[in-house]
């Protein structure tokens, strides 16, 4: 068991919806191959970067997910342990946020 795993819940908050995020991301990818043949089929620049767009919006929405998940599991979790362990999963939190927010 990991410094993340609690023995009676799941793993981590996407946990329950793993499925989902599987099948998500799988259309993600592929996204990527078909602006892949995009660019060896030599398409239209515009159109192309279209596609870019919609697979980074896709992304964000996974992002934006499993950062939810994060916070209404393994923050509250952290928190309901110990105060420290709360500012711990906050600060790491906060850290994933900026790191989202930069790209």
């Amino acid at each position: 068991m990991t410094e993340h795993e609690h023995p009676n819940q799941p793993p981590y908050g996407y946990t329950d919806d793993k499925a989902a995020y599987l099948r998500r991301l799988g259309r993600i990818e592929g996204q990527i191959r078909g602006i892949s043949r995009m660019v060896d089929d030599d398409k239209y620049c515009i159109d192309i970067l279209t596609q870019i767009s919609a697979v980074r919006s896709a992304l964000q929405s996974v992002s934006v997910g499993l950062l939810e998940e994060h916070i209404g599991h393994c923050v509250v979790d952290a928190a309901k342990a110990s105060d420290e362990a709360g500012n711990d999963k906050v600060t790491e939190a906060s850290a994933a946020i900026a790191r989202l927010v930069k790209s």
